[in-house]
Order: C-alpha cells, then sequence, then structure tokens
C-alpha cells in the first residue's frame, strides 16, 4: 500500500480519508448553495473536489472544472482574461459542434468583458444543455489576488447568478463551488455585493481519530503496533493531511530500508519510536529534507511579505509564549481569534489554527520546528523595524 505524500489523491483512493466535509460540500451543491472552500496549503481540497465531482457525474451530471492558476498571471488583460474564462467553460461543454466560438466572441466585441460572460451562460450554456445540473468547480481561487486589475465584477457575476435563480428557472440547474487558499475579504471587500454572505462555508477539518481507519492497512503489513503507532502519528501531526499521510509513509520507508517486514515494537515504546522518526525525517534539517515541499511553503508564505512579515511573526511569537505559560494561566494568556488582516494571513498559511476562538500552534511538529529561536531569527533579518 502506497500512501499519497502531496498532490490529488483520485477519487478511489484508498487512504482517502472521507470528512464532514464530504458530506456537507455534496448536500450543499445538491440542494442549490454556492459553496466555497478556503484553507492553507495541504489540506486535502484538491482531493475533495475532485472526489465531489466524481460522486455528482456518476449521477449524470455535468461538471465543469476550472483551474484559475493557468489563467491568471500579472501580465495578463481584461479581455484576455474572461476570454480565457468563457473559453474553458465552452471547451468543457464541448459545444465545437453546435457553436463558433471566435463567431461569437467578435460579435461581442462591443460588450463589458464580463458582460459576455453573462451573455455566454445565459445565451450559449443554458440553452445548450437543459436537461441537465451544470457545476462549475473553480479551483486555485488565490490565484485571482496576483492579476493587475479588479476581479469584484466576477464575483458579482457569480452572485448574480444565483439572484437569477427566482427569476429565470434555468439558472436554478446552475452551481458554483470555489476552492482556494484565500479569505472572502482577501477577495472582495464589499459585503452589499459580495456572493460570500450568501454562499456556504465548507469547513475542511483536519483528520480525527475516527476518520482514520483506512490509513491503517499500510501500517499493518510493516510494523507490529500498526493501531498505536497511528495514534502517535496523530499525536504529531494533529491530523494534518499532508503529514499524516508522509509520516505513515516513512513508516512504510524506514521498514523496507531496514529489510524487516514488520517491523517488531516493544510495547509501550511505540510512542519513543514514533518520535524518533519524526525528529530524525522531518523535523531535524528540515530545510534540506522537506521533499515534497511543505514546511518551506508555510515559511515562505509567513516571510513573503517583508512588510506584513514582521506582524505575522509578532503574533506568531505571542502564540507561543501563551502555549509556554499556559499552566500557570490557562485561560487569561490565551489570544483570542479575530478578523484582522494579519491574523487571517497566520491561520491561511497553517501554522496556527483557530481553536475554540482562540489562536494556537497547529500541531508539535511546527512548534519544534518554527522554535522561539527561528522566530528571533527571522525578525532580526528584516531589512526594517516592524
Amino acid at each position: 500500500m502506497r500512501y499519497q505524500v502531496g498532490g490529488s489523491l483520485k477519487y478511489d483512493d484508498s487512504t482517502y480519508i472521507v470528512r464532514q466535509a464530504d458530506e456537507q460540500i455534496y448536500t450543499g451543491l445538491k440542494t442549490g448553495n454556492f459553496c466555497y472552500v478556503f484553507n492553507c496549503h495541504q489540506t486535502g481540497k484538491s482531493s475533495l473536489l475532485h472526489r465531489t465531482i466524481h460522486r455528482l457525474k456518476k449521477e449524470n451530471h455535468i461538471c465543469i472544472y476550472l483551474s484559475l492558476a493557468l489563467l491568471s498571471t500579472n501580465q495578463i488583460t481584461p479581455i484576455q482574461w474572461y476570454k480565457g474564462i468563457i473559453f474553458s467553460l465552452f471547451h468543457n461543454l464541448n459545444l465545437t459542434k453546435q457553436v463558433n466560438f471566435e463567431s461569437c466572441w467578435e460579435q461581442q466585441s462591443e460588450v463589458y468583458p464580463v458582460q459576455r460572460l453573462y451573455q455566454f451562460v445565459e445565451q450559449v450554456l443554458l440553452k445548450e444543455v437543459q436537461n441537465n445540473r451544470i457545476f462549475i468547480f473553480i479551483d486555485n481561487i488565490n490565484s485571482l489576488l496576483s492579476l493587475n486589475f479588479p476581479v469584484n465584477d466576477f464575483f458579482i457575476w457569480i452572485r448574480y447568478c444565483y439572484e437569477q435563480q427566482a427569476h429565470n428557472p434555468s439558472f436554478q440547474r446552475l452551481s458554483f463551488a470555489l476552492f482556494g487558499v484565500a479569505s472572502p475579504s482577501n477577495l472582495i471587500v464589499d459585503p452589499h455585493r459580495t456572493p460570500f454572505n450568501i454562499g456556504q462555508a465548507i469547513k475542511l477539518c483536519d483528520f480525527q481519530s475516527h476518520e482514520i481507519m483506512p490509513l491503517l492497512e499500510g501500517l499493518e503489513e510493516v510494523v507490529s503496533q500498526p493501531q498505536a503507532i497511528l495514534l502517535h502519528i496523530i499525536h504529531w501531526t494533529r491530523g494534518q493531511p499532508f503529514l499524516t499521510q508522509k509520516l505513515c509513509q516513512l513508516v512504510v520507508q524506514v521498514a523496507l530500508e531496514s529489510y524487516k517486514e514488520p517491523i517488531t515494537i516493544p510495547n509501550g515504546a511505540e510512542g519513543y519510536w514514533v518520535e524518533q522518526l519524526v525528529r530524525s525525517r522531518i523535523i531535524q534539517h528540515w530545510e534540506f529534507q522537506d521533499e515534497p515541499e511543505h514546511l518551506r511553503t508555510i515559511r515562505d508564505r509567513l516571510l513573503f511579505d517583508k512588510h506584513k512579515a514582521g506582524k505575522l511573526l509578532n503574533i506568531y511569537q505571542r502564540v507561543l509564549r501563551v502555549e509556554e505559560l499556559r499552566n500557570r494561566n490557562p485561560i487569561d494568556n490565551l489570544i483570542p481569534a479575530d478578523d484582522s488582516e494579519e491574523q487571517t494571513q497566520l491561520l491561511l498559511s497553517g501554522l496556527v489554527e483557530n481553536y475554540n476562538g482562540y489562536l494556537r500552534v497547529k500541531n508539535p511538529i511546527y512548534r519544534s520546528v518554527f522554535t522561539p529561536q527561528w522566530v528571533l531569527r527571522q525578525l532580526e533579518n528584516l531589512p526594517f523595524s516592524w
């Protein structure tokens, strides 16, 4: 058995962990809701997306997948961007025999780009596809932040499609799901025009202890105490999907390297064995052995914007201090989670989480890598005072 470390899992992968979000997004979309899954990197968003597409396609619904990563560069113009969106929809629906795309595009040359998108959906998409529900999955929504023009109109278009359901029954067949590393406030700030206040946020939680049994099978082949080993893995990762899959794969790798299958671990020594594995294969020299990249992604997200890095590090430094003091004053020192831009960016890095309304470090691995000493070094390296 092979664990998936990085990338999207196939819909039928044996190590796919079904979470509450699976049923929430499926039910939400079938109900006709606009759904969005916003979370940090490597938490299983793409795997959830493709598994949901598979479930809907099995029911003969039409699913369109759009990745904005390829369409969103800082050199692209609004007309080029909207043309790319429309052409992607056109191509996914295989409308080349029914409609001449270039002819339609030229006929609308005097129309604003977003209005061309409105007209394509109303006059082409919903007319050519009449007997099926259509689900549009938009991935890498955070790529919009790299564009050099505002994309408010794009989100207003999504809201418009939902508002049209009350006036045009055809729009009741159209639903959207957005995925990415972003927050609604990053993408559109006008509360009266945003679609997010009429949408359903799908919370993608980390793996829970009662959900992880599919991961046990691979461990049963290589260690003598697979269930205890898995529980200690969860202790170190707190269910973070990428790290959990990676640690399971490292257990298998160690067994292959030692030519002992299964590895015999004495009762009671499972925690020590897993700790040594974590420290030697993940924490020590982490910048050199972080493959596929995970910890470096968190680091880079924290430090990318030199003007904001100091504020993010300052908040994280406070979280670390609170955890050091939590046994003395467990409540008074906690840092409440809020909607500030700095906290939002720190949460999107994945380094911390909102736990019962307060910030805490996501898991012991992150705490062992991004230590108080590491934070001080980064603050000293900033080119100006924060």
